[in-house]
């Protein structure tokens, strides 16, 4: 079966009551499916007892407190309804009494059952209501201390806030508006910033997972490379190339002696002069060339006698 829009209106609004209700009487103390009797109690001042306060027996919650109200008849005695589970038996003769459980729990109504009289007491009865001594005095002890803390409290903050007000002068307070303003720009051009980061990391999520991967494939490299490191003989290279080095300055020995080609070279004077002779020679050889090329190179389709022999003079220094 299809329930129009209507219905299912109507019974949303008829659970959304109910639980409304529930909800209320709970927060009043009272409870639809609690299985307790309801008792009175009357007192001349209840101290700032509350519903839904506690009734405790040796500190064992029983109960709790349904309702407190004024006795219209004598409109001076205070009316104080509670509940007790119906398990819990006591006499009539029981005194409930007005206890402190400390200044953040309030007060709470304790049962003192007295179990010399058989009469017990039945739901709808108005028992003995007695008051903790000098509960009343000693809230007002303890609230003293407290109003002279709250007092001198007061006093410093009127003076931190007088000179908060002088320092906060007019140039200070659009100084610090400005330095709002600016950082209120600044988180916007972050929140830019890190958009644009998102995006840009998202675009190339793919190209870092393929960076990442490479690195770790580079590493592994490294690794394999570092264990082949590991393996060479280092002393072995060590030795050899200390005998090359020995070698050489074998070799740099015998040039500095001159032994060898390569020392007569480099030590002998008298093949040095004949090497620079030589050199001047060639030099003169190729300036007579130079200014003489028919006496070295003759062409003559006729026979005609080559020039005799003129030696070059010596350039002047």
């Amino acid at each position: 079966m299809k329930l129009s829009r209507e219905v299912k209106t109507g019974i949303f609004a008829i659970i959304s009551i109910v639980l409304f209700i529930l909800g209320y009487n709970f927060l009043k103390g009272s409870d639809f499916f609690e299985s307790a009797d309801i008792y009175y109690v009357k007192y001349d001042n209840v101290a700032g007892l509350s519903p839904g306060a506690p009734v405790t027996v040796n500190g064992m919650q029983v109960g709790k407190v349904k309702d407190v109200y004024l006795e219209k008849n004598t409109g001076g005695d205070v009316v104080v309804e509670f509940t007790i589970e119906k398990d819990f038996v006591f006499s009539r003769k029981s005194v409930i009494k007005i206890y402190s459980s400390g200044i953040i729990g309030g007060n709470n109504l304790g049962v003192l059952p007295d179990y010399t009289s058989n009469t017990m007491a039945q739901p709808g009865d108005t028992l003995m209501g007695a008051m903790q001594a000098g509960i009343i005095d000693g809230i007002l002890e303890r609230f003293t201390p407290i109003e002279k803390s709250v007092l001198s409290t007061m006093e410093k903050l009127d003076s931190v806030l007088s000179d908060i007000d002088q320092v906060l002068d007019d140039k200070t307070k659009n100084n610090l508006r400005e330095s709002i303003a600016k950082l209120n720009t600044t988180m916007t051009s972050f929140n830019g910033a890190a958009s644009k980061m998102n995006g840009l990391l998202a675009e190339n999520e793919e190209k870092l997972g393929n960076t990442f991967t490479n690195l770790d494939k580079t590493t592994e490299n490294f690794a394999k490379f570092s264990d082949s490191l590991a393996q060479i003989e280092t002393g072995k290279m060590m030795r050899d190339l200390q005998n090359s080095i020995d070698k050489f300055n074998q070799i740099a020995t015998q040039i500095e002696n001159g032994e060898g080609s390569v020392g007569k070279l480099l030590k002998d004077e008298k093949l040095y002069d004949n090497l620079e002779g030589a050199a001047k020679q060639l030099e003169q050889l190729l300036q007579d060339m130079k200014l003489n090329p028919k006496r070295y190179v003759h062409f003559s389709l006729f026979g005609k006698r080559p020039k005799p022999y003129d030696p070059p003079q010596e350039e002047q220094p």
